[in-house]
Parts: C-alpha cells; sequence; structure tokens
C-alpha cells in the first residue's frame, strides 16, 4: 500500500499501441491526467501511434516482440492474448486503470489494488456482433473456427470482468452491454473529441462524406449502394480491408481518397452538406467532429449518435441500416433547414475538458470509496493539476 503523504502509484493498460484511434485519444489524455504513469500493452508499434506516444513509458509484454509478421497479422494471434495480459506485473501499483475494448481489463491486480476499467465496450465480435462478425467471413473455414474460438473467448471475458473494482463506460449503450454481458453497474463519461482545431466554415461543398475505417460493421456498404442509386456526390475518406470491395461497387460519383491527414480530414468536414454514419457505434468521434464543425449528420438511429445527434435539431436518424432507410432521409434532410451554431454548441459537450473533469471526479470517489477518504489527497498529488482543472483544453 502506498504510504499516507505519498503518491498514489498509478499504471495504464491499453489493448494494443499500434494504431491511432478515438481509445488512443482517450489514453491520451489519461496519460495527461497521470503523465508519470507506464503504460502497459499487448502489441506496440511506435511507427503506428501518434508521435506524442513515443515520450512514454511504455511496457509491452516481452514475449509478444517475437510473434512473427505482428504489425500485419496481430489478430490471428487472438487465442494468445488472455493469457499475455495476465503476465503484466502490477504489485508496485496502487491504481490500475485499464482502457480496455477487448483484453485489457483482464489484467490481473491484487486485492489491494484499485482497478478502474474505461470500458469501450464488451468485446464485440463475442457479444453484441458475434452473429455479424460470424457471417462476415467467406470461407467456409473462418465460418467453422469462429463458434469454438469465441466460445473460448466468452467464457474468459464474462470472467476476467469480475476483476474490474469500477467499470466508467464511455456511453449509455455500453452502459447497457455493460449491465447485460457482465451484470455489473457502471458510470458513463463520454470520451473526448479534440475539436480546438475543428473550425466551421460558411462555404458548403457539394458532396456527402463518409469518414470511416472500412470495416464490415462501420456499414459504410450501405452509404455506397444508397448514393449509387441517388447518383449524389459522395467522398469516402479512410481506408480499411473493405477499400477493394466497396471501390468495385461503387459508381463514378462516389471518391474514395484512403486514409487522410487530420488536415485535409478537418476540410472535408468543414465543407460537406453532410456526414454519413451509416454503422452502429459504441459512442462515435466523427459525429462531434462534424457539428464541431458546424455540419449535421445522417446517422442510424442507434448506438452512441443517438446520445451525440439532437434529432432534427444538428442532424438526422434514420431507423433502418439500409440502403432504402438511408435514401428516405436523404431526401427528408434536403427538404430541411439546420443551424450550423446548434451543431457546434451541441458537440462543445464532448469536449476535452468535459472528459478530464468528469474522469477525475469519478476516479476521487472510487479512491474514496476503495481505500478511504483520508487518502484523496493522495491521487490529487499524482494527477497533473491536483483537485482542479484550470485549463481550457477546448479554447479554440
Amino acid at each position: 500500500m502506498f504510504e499516507r503523504n505519498g503518491n498514489i502509484r498509478v499504471a495504464l493498460v491499453h489493448d494494443y499501441l499500434n494504431q491511432s484511434g478515438g481509445a488512443e485519444t482517450a489514453l491520451r489524455w489519461l496519460h495527461h491526467m497521470f503523465p508519470h504513469a507506464p503504460v502497459y500493452t499487448l502489441i506496440y508499434d511506435p511507427e503506428l501511434v501518434p508521435p506524442d506516444f513515443r515520450g512514454w513509458s511504455i511496457r509491452q509484454v516481452g514475449w509478444s516482440r517475437f510473434l512473427p509478421l505482428r504489425r500485419k497479422f496481430y489478430k490471428y494471434y487472438i487465442l494468445l492474448y488472455p493469457t499475455m495480459i495476465e503476465q503484466m506485473d502490477f504489485r508496485d501499483y496502487d491504481l490500475v486503470i485499464s482502457s480496455s475494448y477487448l483484453w485489457a481489463k483482464g489484467a490481473l491486480t491484487r486485492s489491494d489494488t484499485l482497478h478502474i476499467c474505461y470500458c469501450y465496450t464488451p468485446m464485440r465480435q463475442a457479444w453484441e456482433l458475434y452473429i455479424e462478425y460470424k457471417e462476415s467471413y467467406s470461407k467456409f473455414m473462418g465460418k467453422f473456427i469462429y463458434p469454438f474460438v469465441f466460445n473460448y473467448l466468452r467464457l474468459w471475458d464474462k470472467v476476467t470482468a469480475d476483476r474490474v473494482d469500477h467499470y466508467i463506460a464511455i456511453s449509455d449503450a455500453v452502459r447497457r452491454r455493460i449491465r447485460k454481458f457482465y451484470r455489473r453497474d457502471a458510470d458513463v463519461i463520454y470520451p473526448p473529441a479534440e475539436i480546438a482545431d475543428v473550425m466551421p466554415s460558411p462555404d458548403v461543398g457539394d458532396y456527402y462524406l463518409c469518414l470511416s475505417r472500412l470495416v464490415p460493421y462501420k456499414r459504410i456498404e450501405v452509404a455506397v449502394k444508397a448514393f449509387n442509386r441517388l447518383g449524389k456526390k459522395l467522398i469516402v475518406a479512410g481506408s480499411g480491408p473493405q477499400l477493394k470491395y466497396l471501390s468495385k461497387i461503387a459508381r463514378d460519383n462516389i471518391v474514395f481518397e484512403g486514409h487522410v491527414s487530420g488536415e485535409r480530414k478537418r476540410e472535408l468536414l468543414a465543407h460537406t452538406k453532410a456526414l454519413i454514419f451509416p454503422g452502429e457505434e459504441d459512442f462515435g468521434i466523427v459525429p462531434i467532429e462534424a457539428q464541431a464543425a458546424g455540419r449535421p449528420v445522417i446517422a442510424y438511429g442507434k448506438g452512441g449518435a443517438t446520445e451525440t445527434v439532437i434529432n432534427n435539431v444538428t442532424g438526422l436518424l434514420f431507423d433502418e441500416a439500409t440502403p432504402e432507410g438511408l435514401i428516405d432521409a436523404l431526401v427528408r434532410f434536403e427538404q430541411t433547414q439546420f443551424d450550423p451554431q446548434l451543431a457546434v454548441q451541441n458537440a462543445a459537450r464532448f469536449g476535452v475538458s468535459a472528459f478530464l473533469k468528469d474522469m477525475r471526479k469519478t476516479i476521487s470517489r472510487a479512491v474514496i470509496e476503495f481505500f478511504g477518504e483520508e487518502y484523496v489527497q493522495n491521487l490529487y498529488a499524482a494527477m497533473v493539476h491536483g483537485e482542479g482543472e484550470t485549463e481550457d483544453y477546448d479554447a479554440r
């Protein structure tokens, strides 16, 4: 246990550090709160993470460095990760915060260590989207093996859910999943949207925009098929395993830009007629970024979009994730006026400052419940700004 007059010793755990997405943005600001905390992870590729991560103390499971072709095929080692995450040694820490959408919540801690999990979702391949993922395999062998692999992983995921002392969900949708699959309660703290550099523009272009990784559950195929029929211009920004397939079925009115820079992303968001968001997301940062640019969002009305888009005010929600459902929403959209300023105001609710304030309050309460009220000052000493957050991280 930490000394009464000393800092709480903190460690962060994140599934993989080999990409840059919304989960990594949340990790950035968790690390901002605890800048001296080491970050434990299963896979670390410094060339694929944001540049500021490279200055952190990152600790990778030793034998994961020797996995053959791990950059390209790391997902194929899925049966190794439950054992690998349990090899991490947290004996020296009082507080472990896992940033988890797959494995990190399975970290083993001692009885005198508080484990808080910031949960992006219970393992979607094993629970919420089990059937969709299984059906996405085109080859018989994949469809045959999948049930056996995820039967084991579902059991492991359920057992390790009890290793967490306090859950924080990224949305009400994820909170409901945690209650359903893990039978645990969770607080809700929305992930931080880095919107300080996203600026509205009075000039609206002639295109709609999809900005996403091109994977099946994002349902970009729905948008492509809808715009094939309408003939309206759609720009698809993002890369992923479905790029070749989507490019093949798309007509000439659909433009694929692949991976785009941050500057190009902000430019596309500022001038689009509307962001098209056809998938069911755990939360979804991109709709917030679009609204921060003053642009409306046309989104499938399930999951995180129902919490970030105000229907008929900052965008439109449609009920069926089909080309027909999206086409109907587009027809309604072009008959509706939207106030850009209302979109900007709504986006401000999800900025970095709100995340830090809520996270600091929730972690403090968990520390008091676990260690006792007299120890909360030890937590404040470990935080970058102690008890109060004075900087506005969303100022433009």
